[in-house]
């Protein structure tokens, strides 16, 4: 399958954070494209994990690190001279930013500083993508979506960490990537909403959350029943920053700077409405309840306008979130019917990348 034009083939793709549940999934996806891929992480953060399950660690150059120690980080980039970085290590739980904010901030905002200057450093690399967050964006509770240019901002440490970290981005941009492969690599930062997909074990995750509540046999808790999010499947923004960092490759600069990747208005949903359909998918029987106790700040309602994406890469979504939800819930089902979770994940990777390429004739 011819996908992306076979941009990605042969190519030295290096991405911070490949242990974790999106790392997984871009580290699987760029495999298929048969691109060179090392990874530079943390071990995985939770047990079980999809960066183990899929057997990743044989697949690809898996570094064990901390994006928080240069000195390392700088060495794996000399050793292996990427082209293509994307940059996902992060403390991604806003829960966990209340506990722990000096982790948060030095993960987040000190990570990225290294990263960039790493690259800065390293003459192979052409293109930086930097995944931050739909939460980067001072929360007025838009309705029209937040667009590129609106306020960074953040009411908690993990949002305001995501907004520093953009900052960091467009200060690397001004001051040392103005022209793009003029001598220095290109630079994006991308902001996608929340996603879904197999294999996400965090805590304090919806789906992950209704999951193992359904495992036991237990009530799932939810915190936020009336919170509306756009949920969209985790190939949906991976697919957005494959485009994107193609691009930066390609054309330079033009590229360069913040870009969304937000679903169809239609996948704006309540996260009740998420938690009846995972019980639904999930095909045993399942109820959940209120949390009752006091519970900390998180925005009510959060949209991204994503129509520079959709005119200037291209990029659309490819699957209604109904359909996500249900990609998803197959493989949560084949973990518990202890099925080949790798084979479902390149199933769903292939049925997408399917999916996008004939769109795109």
């Amino acid at each position: 399958m011819n996908l992306f034009g076979g941009f990605f083939k042969d190519k030295k793709v290096l991405i911070t954070g490949h242990t974790g549940f999106k790392g997984a999934w871009l580290s699987s996806w760029l495999l298929e494209l048969q691109a060179k891929v090392i990874g530079y992480s943390l071990r995985p953060p939770t047990e079980p994990n999809l960066f183990d399950i899929c057997g990743l660690e044989k697949e690809m150059v898996s570094v064990l690190g901390d994006t928080r120690h240069f000195g390392k980080l700088k060495r794996i980039m000399e050793s292996h001279q990427p082209e293509i970085v994307f940059h996902l290590a992060a403390q991604s739980l806003v829960r966990v930013s209340y506990r722990k904010p000096v982790e948060t901030y030095a993960t987040n905002v000190l990570g990225t500083v290294h990263l960039l200057e790493a690259c800065r450093q390293t003459p192979s690399v052409k293109a930086i993508v930097n995944v931050t967050s739909d939460k980067c964006y001072e929360n007025k509770d838009l309705r029209r979506g937040y667009r590129e240019n609106d306020p960074l901002g953040g009411s908690d440490p993990y949002s305001s960490s995501k907004g520093c970290a953009e900052l960091v981005t467009a200060a690397y941009i001004r001051s040392y990537f103005p022209q793009g492969h003029d001598g220095t690599p290109a630079l994006a930062s991308a902001r996608a909403g929340n996603v879904i997909g197999g294999g996400d074990w965090a805590k304090d995750r919806i789906v992950p959350d209704c999951v193992r509540a359904l495992l036991s046999k237990k009530s799932i808790v939810v915190r936020y029943p009336d919170a509306v999010r756009p949920w969209q499947f985790v190939l949906e923004p991976l697919s957005g920053y494959l485009r994107l960092a193609q691009r930066l490759y390609q054309d330079g600069r033009v590229f360069a700077g913040a870009w969304n990747f937000g679903p169809d208005d239609d996948s704006l949903k309540p996260v009740r409405w998420i938690v009846e359909r995972v019980i639904e998918y999930w095909g045993e029987p399942g109820t959940w309840n209120r949390d009752q106790g006091s519970q900390l700040y998180e925005t009510g309602y959060l949209k991204l306008d994503s129509s520079k994406a959709r005119t200037s890469l291209p990029w659309r979504p490819q699957w209604d979130l109904d359909f996500g939800l249900s990609q998803t819930m197959d493989w949560y089902k084949a973990y518990r019917d202890k099925k080949n979770l790798a084979a479902v994940i390149l199933r769903q990777i292939r049925s997408f990348a399917r999916d996008m390429q004939g769109r795109s004739r």
